[in-house]
């Protein structure tokens, strides 16, 4: 399994900006698919992000497509998720997530085995 940690997290206004941070350790981690879900109280956690571990490709739910951009820097280990135009929707505690291979696309929850515990972002009105 990848060890992931999460940072980056807080308060912003509406139309603030903030990057998400996921440090990935482990002996594969540079080279999987990673994501970036978020979940609210009483919901499922759903996909946001993710990014291939082979050609970058990138994927993005619907909501959060030219606002939201995932990176990554393979010489760090780090995952990165820019959030720019921020709406109060946005709030949830935001989670990285790792597959066992190299693909990424739009898949949900079952596509991954490997989570790090989250940071709150909170977007007020």
């Amino acid at each position: 399994q990848v060890q992931l940690v999460e940072s980056g997290g807080g308060l912003v206004q509406t139309g603030g900006s903030l990057r998400l941070s996921c440090a990935a350790s482990g002996r594969t981690s540079r080279h999987v698919g990673m994501g970036w879900f978020r979940q609210t109280p009483g919901k499922e956690r759903e996909f946001v992000a993710s990014i291939s571990g082979d050609d970058g490709a990138t994927f993005y739910t619907k909501s959060v497509k030219g606002r939201f951009t995932i990176s990554r820097d393979n010489s760090k280990g780090v995952l990165y998720l820019q959030m720019n135009s921020l709406k109060p929707e946005d709030t949830a505690v935001y989670y990285c997530a790792a597959r066992k291979g190299p693909a990424a696309g739009t898949g949900g929850i079952s596509y991954y085995d490997s989570w790090g515990q989250g940071t709150q972002v909170t977007v007020s009105s």
